[in-house]
């Protein structure tokens, strides 16, 4: 798993680090330039977080809890180009709270068109 992050930003690491203890081998590279790395491997605009993560072909979008990412990858499905956690939400995997705060959030699947469903685990 290669993980592109913003120099500027700290919750990636922390996102790494979920996906490592999940057993992942993950590789953090800082990037300057993410709106070029979000283009490339076309993740809408409106589902666009902090960092993104390339696996087995698919962008992982974001803070994605890692039963997400496994089902992706166990599933494979052909019809997405990949799954988002949209913006940075309190609570999300790498944006934990100290005091256990959470907003509700979906994860999301996108196609090769940019058109966005939900994606469950």
């Amino acid at each position: 798993m290669l993980v592109y992050r913003d120099p500027e930003c700290g919750c990636c690491e922390a996102w790494a680090d979920i996906a490592r203890k999940a057993g992942y081998n993950v590789t953090v590279e800082s990037r300057a330039d993410m709106a070029a790395v979000k283009e490339r491997y076309g993740v809408p605009p409106d589902l666009a977080s902090c960092h993104t993560a390339i696996v087995a072909g698919y962008a992982i979008e974001g803070h994605v809890p890692m039963p997400h990412v496994a089902k992706l990858l166990r599933d494979k499905p052909r019809n997405i180009r990949g799954i988002a956690v949209p913006g940075m939400p309190r609570g999300s995997p790498g944006m934990e709270m100290p005091d256990g705060s959470q907003d509700a959030f979906d994860v999301m699947a996108f196609d090769m068109q940019g058109k966005a469903s939900i994606f469950s685990a």
